[in-house]
């Protein structure tokens, strides 16, 4: 099969393609998995965290890619779920301990780190997570929701709002026009305004409905609730604890940060970031649930990503142009041939 790899841990400034294509054996699904022709593989920023050592995988060569949908072809003999050419997609979310906490267990494993990903035109899983995905989408629709729209989703019932409270979102990109659509269907009187760097993404936010779209430092018509933020830079955290009113709630979407800005949080102040009892959460990891609750939504509100295909031999060109910022929706691999 066919299949981008990586090898060697190091910054894409440097190394502008980091993955090679090769071809690889078919993987042999194991009697509590299934095999899965892949078609579609979303490109996400946690690829960059794994290319560049912040979430660096335990053993090389990988496979990377976490947002992959695709047909079974193979079940495993213990296998119960998904019927032969039944349509799934695969998360981040590889294996764990199966509890309601495994999100954060010692046995969490991640799709494309941990494991072989999506990057590949096979990939074999575990059955338990793996997920029907609704007819409503196609596959290029529906790669990103299994990471992007799936981790958005926890992100947003981590903040607590309420309906016609107003949301913040800082950084706009694959996960943040997810959320904001989803946002206006569960929380249909709450305001959303978005906080991002360039022109193109406040644009988008305001094709998709924001109330109000600017700068990151920008300061919002009123303050929100809470907020959202999900860059791999540290000015955001202060701008959005600075915007946040009164018992707000900033919560940060990104399994890392970057250091190149990690200096500005010297300059967090007490009274203007802190006080009046703000609070501060990080999302970790998805769960099963999270993804399966989540599709079952987006396909009861037929929630439409914006998606720009590559080639599978394009990946590093996508990963690149990911790494640059200004983007409109999401990033997809087409993988099968």
């Amino acid at each position: 099969m066919r299949a981008m790899i990586l090898e060697e841990i190091g910054s894409i400034d440097h190394r502008p393609d980091p993955l090679r294509l090769v071809d690889l054996a078919r993987p042999v699904p194991k009697a509590d998995e299934i095999l899965v022709r892949v078609s579609v593989c979303g490109v996400c920023h946690t690829e960059l965290d794994e290319i560049e050592g912040r979430t660096p995988p335990p053993a090389l060569p990988i496979v990377p890619g976490h947002e992959a949908v695709g047909i079974v072809v193979e079940r495993g003999a213990d296998v119960t779920k998904h019927e032969l050419n039944s349509r799934v997609g695969i998360g981040w979310i590889n294996s764990s301990s199966g509890r309601d906490d495994e999100n954060l267990s010692p046995e969490f494993r991640a799709t494309g780190r941990d494991a072989d990903g999506g990057y590949a035109e096979y990939l074999s899983i575990n059955e338990n997570y793996a997920y029907p995905i609704p007819e409503c989408f196609s596959d290029a629709e529906a790669a990103p929701l299994l990471c992007a729209g799936s981790v958005g989703f926890r992100a947003l019932r981590l903040t607590g709002l309420e309906n016609g409270q107003i949301l913040g979102l800082t950084g706009f990109g694959g996960s943040g026009h997810i959320v904001l659509q989803l946002t206006r269907f569960l929380f249909p009187q709450s305001s959303v305004f978005v906080f991002a760097r360039s022109k193109t993404e406040r644009e988008f936010a305001l094709d998709l409905g924001a109330e109000w779209a600017g700068a990151t430092e920008d300061l919002p018509p009123d303050l929100p609730h809470a907020i959202i933020d999900t860059t791999p830079a540290w000015l955001p955290v202060l701008a959005a604890l600075k915007n946040l009113r009164a018992g707000g709630r900033l919560v940060i979407n990104a399994i890392r940060k970057e250091d190149h800005d990690k200096s500005l949080m010297c300059d967090i102040d007490y009274p203007t970031h802190l006080w009046q009892e703000k609070e501060l959460k990080t999302v970790a990891n998805v769960t099963a649930t999270d993804i399966s609750e989540f599709l079952e939504i987006a396909g009861q509100m037929e929630l439409r990503p914006e998606v720009e295909l590559y080639p599978l031999e394009r990946a590093n060109d996508a990963l690149r142009e990911l790494r640059s910022g200004h983007l409109r929706g999401a990033k997809v691999l087409r993988v099968a041939s």
